[in-house]
């Protein structure tokens, strides 16, 4: 059973940037697709970042692409999600899960793809 707890969040303004890191107990990196999920107030959860060690790929949400970053520290057990240009609308709960299911690609982003779960940390960008 893997066990994740992320950590990092926090308040940000505008135009700044933070750092989400996801430790995981018993994480073997090239096993699982590791991914971030969020949850704005009021709205359902969504797919932000994916990293699948097996394809050598990355995936990214439109809204997020070319400011958050997704990468994996097996030295660490840990993987990480780095955020610039952080905008009012990157406000949510952020979580971080994995998932031990072959996954194709351009399924890592959907919530049924995943089969451990953070309990999320809450971002909040605003001035």
């Amino acid at each position: 059973q893997l066990r994740l707890v992320e950590s990092g969040g926090g308040l940000v303004q505008p135009g700044g940037s933070l750092r989400l890191s996801c430790s995981a107990s018993d994480f073997t990196a090239n096993d699982y697709a590791i991914a971030w999920f969020r949850q704005p107030p009021g709205k359902d959860r969504e797919g932000v970042a994916c990293l699948i060690p097996y394809h050598e790929t990355t995936y990214y949400a439109d809204s997020v692409q070319g400011r958050f970053t997704i990468s994996a520290d097996k030295a660490k057990n840990a993987f990480h999600l780095q955020m610039n240009t952080l905008k009012p609308e990157d406000t949510a709960v952020y979580y971080c899960a994995a998932s031990a299911r072959y996954l194709l690609g351009w399924d890592c982003l959907t919530e049924t793809a995943m089969t451990y779960w953070g309990e999320g940390t809450l971002v909040t960008v605003s001035s």
